[in-house]
């Protein structure tokens, strides 16, 4: 093949991946004004237009922006954070199980959560906070753990697991002996839900992915590298310690506080790399990709549970619904494929 047919081939993978991202960075604008749109009452894309410039609207002033426009954009800000986190994962660990669902950090929060919830009777914004420490400390221990005599990815997922089976027994243990009341509240958070958000819910998301997201998008090129191996990306100029750290740091602030914020959505973390990865095709960055992705799928699935049947259903329900079906065929793939973890 010669240089010049290389060259033509590199451009049309450019120009692909350049329409795919734009084309998923429509369906995001068009599902997140749909989100704002559409309700009990439908209000025209004028008067939700003339709400997000500050105009009185009767009516729509009140339902979309301090309902819809708090819920639609904590939707948004979820499934990019979810999907920018997953992706992350699954790219540096060359394993699509290697989602932050699957190897415990979601279960770091969670458990917090319900902690914080049942034992200590804390308010939303301290279970939040306590949610968002307690996946930032169960991502340290899962790395450091993972780390002794070298790093490999494939230590880290099945340590992951074991952790995640872990808490996810004392989250168990601690729901069988709440009150009534409080289960229900812990349940709500721990199925992932839209429900009552508010600015001061969006506004730590929204600034930890202010500064997490340029941080990993710039180091985008590297992850791509990093999954060639550690030595392959040492010899292509990449410092592979450095920068494993600043995309580990990265993900985990931006799913701890997605998950501190909306609760653990079920899959769109594990869902998002995959679908994007398959449309844009091989030899790109991921990540923005994954991130628009995982908010059309946050976006998509409020949406659908909550006028697509007779009762309304939380986020995490129908994200749930769409992703234990992938998982067991990710699963199937890979033990025919006489692949491991």
């Amino acid at each position: 093949m010669s240089v010049a047919q290389i060259a033509v081939g590199r451009r049309r993978r450019q120009r692909r991946r350049a329409l795919i991202t734009g084309i998923l960075a429509l369906v995001v604008v068009a599902v997140y004004a749909a989100s704002l749109m559409v309700g009990q009452t439908f209000y025209s894309p004028t008067e939700v237009w003339a709400v997000m410039l500050g105009q009185t609207v009767p009516g729509a002033s009140f339902t979309v922006g301090e309902l819809r426009l708090p819920r639609a954009t904590l939707g948004l800000l979820a499934g990019l954070a979810f999907g920018m986190a997953g992706t992350t994962f699954q790219t540096m660990l060359r394993n699509p199980l290697a989602s932050p669902d699957i190897i415990g950090i979601t279960s770091g929060a969670s458990a917090a959560a319900v902690f914080g919830i049942i034992v200590l009777s804390l308010n939303e914004t301290a279970v939040s906070m306590l949610a968002l420490a307690g996946a930032l400390l169960t991502a340290t221990a899962i790395y450091l753990l993972s780390h002794r005599g070298g790093f490999t990815g494939t230590r880290l997922i099945l340590i992951g697991i074991g952790v995640a089976a872990m808490l996810d027994s004392a989250v168990t243990y601690v729901l069988s002996r709440a009150a009534a009341w409080d289960l229900q509240t812990a349940m709500q958070w721990l199925t992932g839900s839209l429900n009552g958000a508010t600015w001061g819910t969006v506004a730590p998301l929204a600034l930890a992915c202010l500064v997490a997201v340029p941080a990993m998008l710039v180091q985008g090129r590297a992850l791509g590298v990093l999954r060639l191996g550690d030595d392959s990306a040492t010899a292509l100029g990449v410092r592979v310690g450095p920068t494993r750290i600043v995309l580990i740091v990265g993900a985990v602030v931006l799913l701890a506080f997605a998950t501190a914020a909306a609760g653990p959505i079920a899959f769109v973390a594990f869902m998002a790399g995959p679908i994007a990865a398959r449309l844009v095709g091989p030899g790109a960055s991921p990540l923005l990709p994954a991130a628009l992705v995982g908010a059309a799928l946050v976006l998509a699935a409020d949406l659908i549970g909550q006028f697509a049947f007779d009762t309304r259903y939380p986020v995490g329900v129908v994200t749930g619904v769409l992703g234990a079906p992938y998982l067991v065929y990710l699963l199937i793939r890979t033990n025919r494929s006489g692949g491991s973890l």
